[in-house]
């Protein structure tokens, strides 16, 4: 991969962070790289099952890992040590298959020394980890169209190049595959001179992506309606990289994005939607996202992008969707996520 002077000295910071400088996650400066929330217990209970030493070795800002994956072929980027990949190994099955790809020998090392650890305990093997840049994906062996899922935990605001991470991301879903991804946002543009610092960098703070510009990104890359899942402040806590950047608020968003064709607003063709509560972790009410809370056997009207994700996706089998998009009802009753508008008296939610 052909990368110029300041991707690959980012790069190099990057590396002898999390290769040399931490030791393990008690080692990180701020919550950034920290999820704050306890894993639900399907997922802690797959923690459980996954080595020490990879779980000492991980850093992440959230649990990107989304419901529906018996079977699916996942490609986790940035996986480090491997804790996500090990966890995700499981949800899969044995008739599934998870990638990892990180630039980062030492925690590929960590990865890969105990995949026949985890094979026994699981009784199956399912996982391969991989040298390379998630900017180039195609080097690390992944083609086109050939991965039902992509997850990343507080890596994308690593790379020096977003660009070409998400239109790679693209590349290798197959139609109606999902990204699921949690990352540093921050709520303006960074400056790109905190970029030469290592510890901003590696605390994933100077790297990250404001929020409209992400929007404007992921419209690049094809995706005109990525939704926001979870969101969660983050503390600086060290007096010194509060001095250096404590200017710029910072979240952790948890984020879902399909390749699908979207519309970039929310249009009414009078769908309805109903959680047939089939997904076995969660039996009572689906969350599509922070606004869409699918109750089970609850009929809801939906706009036409939802519709789409929970019908040509690996959600339909979860979901009846009634009604086409044959006749229009204009924009769908959209309102800012929280207000008291954001539901409607009909059931409408915000997109």
């Amino acid at each position: 991969m052909t990368v110029d002077v300041s991707a690959s000295s980012v790069n190099e910071a990057v590396r002898d962070y999390y290769s040399r400088v931490l030791s393990s996650s008690k080692d990180l400066q701020t919550s950034a790289c920290c999820s704050a929330e306890a894993p639900p217990p399907h997922i802690a209970a797959a923690l459980a099952r996954v080595h020490d030493e990879v779980k000492d070795r991980f850093y992440g800002c959230g649990s990107p890992i989304p419901a529906a994956l018996e079977g699916s072929t996942v490609l986790d980027l940035g996986c480090g040590s491997g804790r996500d990949a090990y966890v995700l190994a499981q949800l899969v099955g044995p008739t599934g298959r998870v990638i990892g790809v990180d630039m980062t020998e030492e925690q590929l090392a960590v990865a890969r020394r105990h995949q026949g650890w985890h094979a026994r305990r699981f009784g199956y093997a399912n996982t391969d980890f991989r040298h390379g840049y998630i900017e180039d994906l195609a080097t690390a062996g992944v083609p086109d169209a050939s991965v039902d899922l992509v997850v990343s935990n507080c890596v994308v605001n690593l790379s020096p190049d977003k660009p070409r991470v998400f239109a790679e991301i693209f590349r290798v879903l197959k139609p109606g595959g999902e990204l699921y991804f949690s990352d540093v946002f921050a709520d303006r543009r960074i400056p790109a001179a905190l970029l030469d610092d290592p510890v901003l960098v590696g605390e994933c703070l100077a790297g990250a992506l404001y929020t409209e510009d992400f929007r404007r990104l992921m419209a690049d890359s094809g995706c005109a309606d990525a939704r926001t899942v979870a969101t969660a402040s983050i503390a600086l806590g060290s007096p010194d990289i509060e001095r250096k950047i404590g200017f710029a608020a910072f979240t952790s968003r948890t984020v879902r994005a399909f390749k699908l064709e979207l519309e970039d607003r929310c249009e009414d063709f009078g769908q309805v939607a109903v959680y047939r509560g089939t997904l076995a972790e969660h039996p009572h009410a689906f969350d599509l996202d922070d606004h869409h809370r699918f109750h089970t056997r609850r009929p809801m009207l939906v706009c036409g992008n939802t519709a789409d994700m929970l019908s040509a996706t690996r959600y339909a089998a979860h979901f009846t969707v009634t009604g086409d998009q044959s006749t229009h009802f204009g924009p769908f009753p959209c309102a800012p996520v929280g207000t008291a508008a954001s539901v409607d008296d009909s059931g409408a939610a915000c997109c």
